[in-house]
């Protein structure tokens, strides 16, 4: 780069940076700008080619102490002034811009150390070319210039699926095979406790990439039950009690999910639609065990012989009293 560019270019406000700022500050500012300014990212907007060019340009020289060092003495000393180069053609003003500098800094004045090339500068450099300490700035190597850095090897993508199991295979768990359109078939395994609409991950059965396959994304479809009915971890049901068991107190036996039966005390007095819960008969899962939650439906005769009619009639009359719709109407007044 020539000394007169360095003279012409602020890399302090190229960067956006005081002229006191510590490297840290120029290195965040830098990883900022050069992440915007891309010229890859913005491809669809155009116009960052120079911009990132500059801003390589500015960290090049202001991250090195000793180029920020000559850079700044050659601001300091050369002002706004503009000069033309010794030798033939350099014009009247004797030694050239280069030369006062190359000899102050024992060195030609703006040209880099041994092995160092700045972005921008001559020997084929690539003004693309990133630090190797922002390498993953774009999730590339150190190497690759501009337009042609290696984005980082993803995998490949998420394959979907659907199913159906029975309740009984939601509780209990249990393996399917998915036919593919090629004859394979791929073993699923569903575990025990999954809910109506969850998915199953099959690693490595989706899509092939680069740094490897993608999954497979099954989402599972449970059958619902004439009986056992889910509520997340727990089970509901319906048990019918008769007349007596629910006014007198019962003891009554219910189904579970593992085919056995619980007992269940049904108090007296009970009204139909009292929810009873049995502790740790619900559904199992890695996580949690949850309730079985028993409603109890009181169920009414259809048809009553003489000796069944003359005991309820004998009930009423004993009963004459009790009014289950006292206060209904204070109640129903708006």
């Amino acid at each position: 780069m020539a000394s007169q560019d360095w003279v012409d270019k602020d890399f302090y406000k190229i960067l956006g940076v005081p002229k006191d700022a510590t490297a840290a500050d120029i290195k965040k500012s830098y990883r900022k700008l050069a992440r915007k300014h891309h010229p890859d990212q913005n491809q669809a907007t155009g116009g960052s080619d120079k911009m990132f060019k500059d801003i390589s340009e500015a960290y090049s020289v202001l991250s090195d102490s000793e180029d920020r060092q000559q850079y700044d003495a050659i601001r300091a000393m050369g002002g706004g002034a503009r000069f033309t180069a010794g030798g033939p053609g350099g014009g009247a003003g004797g030694a050239g811009f280069e030369d006062i500098f190359g000899n102050l800094f024992g060195q030609g004045a703006g040209q880099p150390r041994p092995g160092r090339q700045r972005p921008g500068g001559g020997g084929g450099a690539s003004y693309g070319n990133l630090p190797p300490e922002f390498a993953d700035l774009f999730g590339q190597g150190g190497g690759g210039g501009f337009g042609g850095y290696q984005p980082t090897p993803r995998k490949g993508a998420d394959r979907t699926a659907t199913t159906s199991i029975s309740f009984a295979g939601s509780i209990n768990g249990t393996t399917i095979g998915l036919r593919e359109p090629s004859g394979e078939v791929i073993d699923v395994r569903v575990p025990a406790g999954i809910k109506d609409g969850q998915k199953v991950r099959v690693r490595g059965k989706g899509q092939a990439g680069a740094a490897g396959n993608g999954d497979l994304m099954v989402s599972v479809s449970v059958k619902p039950h004439p009986f056992f009915q889910r509520d997340g971890d727990n089970i509901r049901v319906h048990v019918p009690v008769s007349f007596p068991e629910a006014a007198l107190g019962a003891q009554i036996d219910v189904p579970t999910l593992t085919g056995e039966t619980v007992k269940v005390k049904v108090p007296a007095g009970t009204p139909s639609g009292r929810t009873l819960r049995v502790k740790g008969r619900g559904v199992r899962t890695a996580k949690a065990t949850g309730d079985l939650l028993v409603t109890i439906d009181v169920v009414v005769p259809q048809k009553l012989n003489k000796d069944a009619e003359a005991a309820v009639e004998a009930f009423a009359a004993a009963t004459g009293d009790a009014n289950p719709r006292a206060g209904l109407a204070a109640k129903a007044k708006l």
